[in-house]
């Protein structure tokens, strides 16, 4: 298992895509907007990194759209096609 720690929070690599994490980029983009989030799922478009945050059923700030469960459905929907991406779960 694979872990990346940004801005003191420890996060377990579940999918990094094409090489698609870079720290650097990270520690700018994720904000204490994503503290509530149980997942951060990034993916690049046109050489910018966008994140979005998901959540397990579990979670007491659940809401269908940011379900964890349709990742997959987002990645196909939403992200370019064979684009580079990564899932980071976070570690309490």
């Amino acid at each position: 298992m694979q872990y990346i720690v940004i801005n003191n929070q420890k996060y377990l690599v579940m999918k990094n895509e094409k090489d698609a994490i870079d720290k650097e980029e990270l520690e700018k983009k994720i904000t204490d907007y994503f503290d509530s989030f149980d997942y951060i799922v990034g993916d690049w478009a046109y050489g910018k990194l966008r994140l979005k945050g998901f959540n397990s059923k579990s979670n007491p700030k659940f809401r269908e759209m940011n379900d964890i469960d349709h990742v997959e459905e987002y990645l196909k929907k939403y992200c370019a096609p064979e684009c580079r991406y990564f899932i980071l779960g976070k570690e309490n």
